[in-house]
């Protein structure tokens, strides 16, 4: 199946800035990625890893499993984030969405949340 030139452009735009946004992770996504980087959990993760025309925060491929880390501004842009969901799913994903304040007060829960979903997926 090869990707039309707009998907490849758009795929290409997001390698882009997955890249820009490794160098500028905010401090929850810092703090989770120490937690479940280098099979932390028992599974790999990428971090802002293109999906698409789109960038998740951390990817599961052998979990089939997206992880979403929102700040503020996404109090804003439920619709937004609402297409991005279905996009994601469309593509085989299940998505897991965490508040910044989540994962800074309360890291322990939000890793064992993570662990659950991952497992789901391997006893299926």
């Amino acid at each position: 199946m090869s990707r039309s030139l707009r998907e490849l452009s758009q795929y290409d735009t997001a390698v882009v800035k997955a890249r820009s946004l490794r160098k500028k992770m905010t401090s929850p996504e810092v703090k989770l990625w120490q937690a479940i980087r280098r099979k932390g959990i028992g599974y790999r993760f990428r971090r802002q890893a293109p999906v698409g025309p789109f960038v998740v925060d951390f990817l599961c491929l052998e979990a089939r499993l997206a992880i979403e880390i929102d700040g503020d501004v996404h109090m804003f842009t439920a619709d937004r984030d609402k297409a991005r969901s279905e996009y994601l799913r469309d593509q085989g994903l299940r998505v897991l969405r965490f508040w910044n304040a989540e994962v800074e007060t309360d890291l322990g829960d939000v890793v064992s949340r993570i662990r659950e979903a991952c497992a789901q997926v391997t006893t299926l």
